[in-house]
């Protein structure tokens, strides 16, 4: 499985490890919903590979907020992107943030499981963002989705 978020925030970028803005659900949800066996922080992201999960984003560049890039940022990132994805063929790729879906897929998203979808042979799975930006859900209903993701994964992966 590869997660795919938006773009490296200030933090992350800074000390050089995925999900490590102050507000970030990330490696809580992650632990919380049993995706991985341990509770994992930002410098311990490489762990992951353990569990048989990556992480990359739709776009390299750091930016203060996802709407600081530029419509070529995407483009570029979503082709490169999706070259990536096609090499390492994973089985799930699971998008923290529906936009990141929407910048990389260049269509509108519902969370959860994407029916009638696949991105080089993978299952696509929708998650909301985890940035402490992200208002729109609630903690819980946030964790939901990632339990969500485990129990397909479980079942399925």
């Amino acid at each position: 499985m590869v997660f795919v978020g938006f773009n490296p925030g200030d933090r992350s970028s800074r000390i050089g490890h995925y999900y490590a803005g102050r507000g970030n659900q990330f490696w809580n949800f992650l632990y919380e919903s049993a995706l991985v066996p341990s509770r994992l922080t930002p410098e311990e992201d490489r762990r992951v590979l353990e569990f048989g999960i990556g992480l990359t984003d739709v776009v390299k560049r750091w930016s203060r907020s996802s709407s600081d890039l530029a419509a070529d940022d995407y483009r570029r990132g979503s082709r490169l992107l999706g070259e990536k994805l096609e090499r390492i063929a994973p089985r799930i790729i699971a998008f923290n943030g529906k936009g990141a879906y929407e910048r990389f897929a260049g269509r509108p998203a519902r969370l959860g499981l994407v029916k009638h979808c696949s991105i080089a042979d993978a299952r696509v799975f929708v998650l909301p963002s985890t940035s402490g930006r992200n208002g729109s859900l609630t903690r819980a209903e946030k964790l939901k989705y990632f339990k969500r993701l485990a129990w397909w994964v479980k079942r399925h992966g």
